[in-house]
């Protein structure tokens, strides 16, 4: 996997803002077997008080997106995705060094997430920035159980 050194220079990383939705969306949609409708988005940026939402843009283009919810010290990742023809160019572990540095920032301590354990790519991803299993949701998905995985420490990611 491309290390965050190996993503195009001139990728901006920015909140998520309604003018973003439509492309966030496109990305969900063939990126997910149920995919978030634009309302969950719309609720999470403008009701959710506790959530934080980047874009992910080169030239313009919204290319990927991270979400996640800050409560009290811990961050519980809620989606993350990259556009299939921007995927493998370090655009995500760009993300998710921003959502460390901002919720580090703001007193986090741990971060969690659910992934599928069909998801190989997500699972070996997630590893290589410190997240391990912790737990197994039963059904989580409609047709698959999650997996919960951990991060302690929100410290930026070495090598």
């Amino acid at each position: 996997m491309e290390h965050a050194g190996n993503s195009p220079n001139n990728l901006i990383i920015e909140p998520m803002s309604e003018e973003d939705l439509k492309a966030v969306c496109a990305i969900e949609k063939v990126s997910f077997t149920d995919p978030w409708p634009l309302e969950s988005f719309q609720t999470e940026l403008y009701n959710n008080r506790l959530a934080a939402y980047y874009v992910a843009r080169l030239d313009g283009e919204v290319t990927a997106y991270i979400g996640a919810w800050l409560v009290l010290d811990e961050v519980h990742i809620t989606t993350l995705a990259v556009a299939e023809k921007h995927r493998r160019r370090g655009i995500a572990s760009r993300l998710i060094e921003k959502l460390i540095d901002e919720a580090g920032s703001r007193g986090g301590r741990f971060m969690t997430l659910e992934v599928r354990p069909s998801n190989m790519a997500a699972l070996k991803f997630y590893e290589k920035f410190g997240f391990t299993v912790l737990g197994r949701r039963k059904s989580y998905y409609r047709d698959e159980d999650a997996l919960i995985m951990t991060r302690e420490g929100l410290q930026p990611y070495e090598e």
